[in-house]
């Protein structure tokens, strides 16, 4: 579901639309565009290059925008505005060491995740997919990442939360949907949901 969302995997049927606008098999650059943040499952894999500093990791995906690149006969990095926005987002964010030079794989867990958090919720993105933000991180990170997304939510932002952790679901959602091979088998409340119950649905069996 993440994957077709964000253009990583094509759609083989269905529609994917954003605000009225159709954009079911686009390209992830052109979903990004139209107004998408993404947090992905592995952030090794797909949110950080680790062998990137901080302050070039804080553009991935919007580094060929102005004022991130200038001409010079041909496109090169633009690292004034590049290391104001890094300053900028780690003390927002509370990146530790507060260093943009410090590779990202030199950071702990958390504070990577912080990074890519800080991205994209610097984007202002009308909708977030969050998908397993705080697997892997310490408690004081995982806090602060919920305290975000529950600031997105009450700024008017979409944001699909995907995660394997029930109480992570069922302390921080509106809404739960379960998905049992492919499909949506359900959509109940936080006040309605149990463990007992989400864990019926993810088997398949009736709500």
């Amino acid at each position: 579901l993440v994957e077709v969302l964000t253009g990583l995997r094509k759609a083989e049927k269905g529609e994917v639309t954003l605000d009225g606008a159709i954009i079911t098999n686009d390209s992830p650059k052109l979903i990004k565009e139209s107004g998408v943040g993404h947090i992905p499952e592995d952030r090794h894999r797909r949110g950080l290059i680790l062998d990137f500093n901080v302050a070039q990791n804080m553009v991935l995906g919007i580094h060929y925008r102005r004022p991130f690149i200038k001409r010079m006969g041909f496109d090169v990095l633009n690292v004034t505005p590049i290391n104001e926005k890094a300053n900028r987002l780690i003390e927002e964010f509370d990146i530790r060491p507060p260093d943009r030079e410090n590779l990202a794989g030199n950071l702990s867990g958390g504070n990577q995740q912080k990074i890519i958090v800080a991205r994209e919720f610097d984007q202002n993105p009308a909708l977030l997919i969050a998908a397993q933000p705080t697997r892997g991180i310490d408690v004081g990170s995982i806090e602060f990442i919920h305290q975000r997304l529950l600031l997105a939510r009450t700024a008017g932002k979409a944001v699909l939360l995907i995660s394997a952790d029930l109480e992570e679901i069922l302390s921080i959602s509106d809404r739960i949907a379960v998905m049992y091979e492919g499909a949506i088998v359900g959509m109940v409340s936080p006040e309605e949901a149990t463990e007992e119950r989400l864990g019926l649905m993810m088997t398949g069996g009736d709500i």
